[in-house]
């Protein structure tokens, strides 16, 4: 079997993004979120800045299209985003950082911002490219939600169904996926000047979903605002599709990819999925000395880890621990420090295109 159908590509692009649009709201380029009124609408959104020292640190924007609001809605919910304590969701949790807010809604639409592209959704979103390559139909995928579920490692009940909880975060996270918009610059060199495309894309768009047993009340939205629900199967588009393989700019994931979540951990210290995402980020800003080596300062891995306490010690514990466990699974081949000044310490990845291969 040649290695091409051992393996399944993501996008280039949205590589290039991921971990800048997953950014934590501990990481020093994240601004508060705001609500912002213009002519097309209201939005919720959280602007990433970018990092003048290195160029992979792109300024983004991701944002949540607030539809249907009437002007009294838009009064009340600025009333409810002056309890948004990000202070408190850093320091304590999101979740406590949340607690003033009554409406179920806007808190979880808060959360959705403030967690958007944890390690399990991006987890959701390499299911969805392996799945894109063996259905061979473009961007578009179909799955059922009990394959999905069991792919993240969720384990079913004795009658074979899956926890409520399992269920309805699933959908949350899906329809997270939908809705959060990206809002970046590309550039473009125009004659003599460089000029900025600026991009809007979703991960994902929801096309349809299905419901096995009718009559069942079930609306894609509502459910993830205010309910605990999942539909049976979902049709998706990913947005990010074209650039795959029809450009030549893509990433070659080895197909024998581990995306189970650990149970009983929080998805945000999956430390182990941020690092092999970034490492396939920065093979698309970096180029590979010698075709399988990558030079990345520490401070970075650090920030795109969110390993941002004053706990160095720690800090390079878990860093290390990570790097083992990539190794263990044959991403990397090996790792080493280049010694450097003071806070300025690079690790060497030597990457197996065996597992990973930047195309």
């Amino acid at each position: 079997m040649s290695k091409e159908h051992t393996a399944f590509p993501v996008d280039g692009q949205l590589l290039m993004v991921l971990p800048r649009a997953g950014a934590s709201i501990r990481n020093p380029d994240v601004q508060q979120p705001i609500l912002r009124a213009d002519a097309d609408g209201y939005y919720l959104e959280m602007r990433v800045n970018a990092d003048p020292k290195d160029e992979s640190e792109v300024a983004l924007t991701r944002r949540v299209q607030l539809e249907e609001l009437s002007a009294q809605e838009w009064e009340e919910l600025k009333a409810q985003y002056a309890n948004l304590n990000l202070k408190v969701c850093t320091e304590e949790g999101i979740s406590k950082g949340l607690e003033k807010i009554q409406d179920r809604r806007v808190q979880r639409l808060f959360k959705a911002l403030l967690t958007f592209l944890n390690p399990r959704q991006v987890a959701i979103v390499l299911f969805l490219y392996k799945e894109a390559r063996e259905q061979d139909n473009g961007s578009l995928v179909s799955f059922r939600s009990n394959d999905l579920l069991e792919s993240l490692g969720y384990t079913r009940a004795k009658d074979g169904s899956f926890t409520a909880r399992s269920r309805s975060q699933l959908n949350q996270d899906l329809v997270a996926l939908h809705r959060t918009e990206l809002v970046f610059a590309k550039s473009l060199k125009k004659g003599n000047t460089m000029g900025a495309k600026v991009i809007v894309k979703s991960i994902l768009r929801i096309r349809d979903y299905e419901i096995d047993n009718v009559p069942r009340d079930f609306d894609l939205a509502k459910a993830a605002d205010y309910t605990y629900e999942l539909a049976d199967a979902y049709t998706v588009a990913l947005e990010f599709f074209e650039g795959s393989e029809r450009t030549g700019d893509y990433i070659l994931f080895s197909n024998s990819i581990d995306t189970k979540q650990k149970l009983g951990s929080n998805a945000k210290h999956d430390y182990k999925m941020k690092l092999l995402v970034y490492l396939a980020s920065r093979m698309k800003w970096d180029k590979l000395i010698d075709a399988q080596y990558l030079v990345i300062s520490k401070q970075y891995l650090f920030k795109n880890l969110d390993l941002l306490g004053s706990n160095l010690s720690r800090n390079n514990q878990i860093l290390w621990r990570t790097i083992e466990e990539l190794q263990a699974l044959g991403y990397i081949l090996d790792a080493q420090e280049l010694p450097g000044k003071r806070k300025m310490t690079s690790i060497q990845f030597q990457i197996n295109p065996d597992k990973l291969r930047c195309n």
